[in-house]
């Protein structure tokens, strides 16, 4: 424990080596500074990325079909693959044991929507019930899809806040009918997504609804499903890796496609993107931490310099105290004491401009990909208990240089 005498003895040695103080200070400060910053923008860029996998289910799993680019099984390549409802239902047989939410899609691009004397060209989805889970979508009216609507295909629409906003105005949406080319549908809910207005610029009608409205038959364009996730991210990417893989297979053999045709059957999971990019950001989270502790550590040689001439300058008053009975122990607690203080009162004024700065300029900063850079508690404990290591180890060489000074030549010393 610190008392006044040794506060004191601090505070004038500090007094006298001012210049040499505040530039080592400066130096420690502005690595503590620039590692929080860093630190802080590394936590913007991983809430950036992980914003945008929250568009969709993260554990979400899209299937399309192409065309056939090679000959397979005596068939010539070119052939258009279309898929239909018993493909999905025989993914839900084969692979329902992971599978947690599924939808068959059947989309019209740039459909007519009128509503009074207001008229918009949106993108109108036929889908199941479980495109809202799959979405991510939120409501803020009514309600979604059911599968009461898929059973009995009625004419009901779901649609996004930008729709709303267009057609609607100010107005309530919900059990008012709607023109979707031409087809009255009523509305039954008004939903949001988090990919914002583009996504929200679509309407969700019942997949059965779709396929016979539009005369589609029991075709669909695409598949999607969210897989059953496991605590162990690394579990979740091999299952769906798996399940996605499977799916593949299935369909490439149900339409007699190469199996190296790339074209013909594309699919595509969030959580090996997500895998890639976690990654990423810890490698930039680590490489931020390398920067700020390679700063840091330059101050902290400074730190130990300027002890090594305290020492110096402090020979005869150690050598006094040895001769006093002071014990090795104490000479370097009292080094180490003030190499802390030094580099811990430094390390604070860099961490708390870099904090304030953060909490100042941080949620400006707001796009896809960075978003609201600031310091968590964790980050913060984390730079406190690098800045009394620091503080130590700056200070251990001198004290162990200043515990070895024998009391004679100490006397002698001018």
């Amino acid at each position: 424990m610190f008392d006044i005498e040794r506060w004191q003895e601090i505070f004038e040695t500090i007094g006298k080596n001012k210049l040499r103080t505040f530039l080592t200070g400066l130096s420690v400060a502005s690595g503590i500074f620039i590692l929080v910053i860093l630190l802080g923008f590394s936590t913007g860029i991983q809430k950036g990325v992980k914003t945008q996998f929250s568009r969709d289910a993260e554990s979400k799993v899209n299937v399309w079909t192409g065309v056939t680019t090679k000959g397979y099984a005596g068939l010539n390549p070119g052939r258009r693959i279309q898929m239909h409802n018993s493909d999905l239902e025989n993914v839900e047989q084969k692979f329902g044991e992971a599978i947690k939410d599924q939808t068959g899609l059947y989309n019209i691009w740039g459909g007519q929507v009128n509503y009074g004397n207001e008229s918009g060209t949106y993108r109108i989805e036929g889908a199941n019930y479980g495109q809202q889970f799959i979405e991510n979508a939120s409501l803020s009216a009514g309600r979604f899809l059911t599968q009461k609507d898929e059973d009995e295909g009625v004419k009901v629409a779901i649609i996004g806040q930008k729709v709303k906003n267009d057609l609607f105005k100010r107005s309530e949406a919900v059990g008012e009918t709607i023109k979707i080319m031409g087809i009255n549908f009523l509305v039954a809910g008004v939903f949001t997504d988090p990919g914002g207005e583009r996504e929200e610029s679509r309407i969700f009608i019942p997949l059965s609804t779709a396929q016979r409205v539009f005369n589609a038959g029991d075709k669909i364009r695409s598949m999607a499903f969210t897989i059953k996730m496991s605590e162990n991210f690394d579990e979740a990417v091999a299952l769906s890796a798996a399940v996605s893989q499977g799916i593949e297979d299935e369909i490439k053999s149900r339409y007699q496609i190469a199996p190296d045709d790339r074209s013909a059957v594309r699919v595509r999971y969030n959580l090996e993107e997500a895998k890639k990019i976690y990654s990423l950001i810890d490698t930039i989270r680590m490489v931020f931490w390398f920067i700020g502790i390679g700063t840091i550590i330059a101050g902290v040689v400074g730190v130990s310099n300027i002890m090594l001439i305290i020492v110096k300058e402090r020979t005869k008053e150690i050598g006094i105290r040895k001769a006093l009975g002071a014990l090795p122990g104490s000479i370097i607690g009292m080094i180490l004491q003030e190499s802390i203080f030094i580099t811990a009162i430094a390390g604070f004024l860099g961490l708390f401009l870099g904090v304030g700065l953060l909490e100042v300029v941080g949620p400006q900063i707001d796009s896809d990909f960075i978003k609201f850079p600031q310091v968590d508690f964790v980050t913060a404990i984390s730079t406190v208990i690098i800045l009394i290591v620091a503080g130590a180890l700056a200070g251990y060489i001198p004290a162990r240089r200043a515990a070895n000074i024998r009391p004679i030549e100490a006397l002698r010393d001018e």
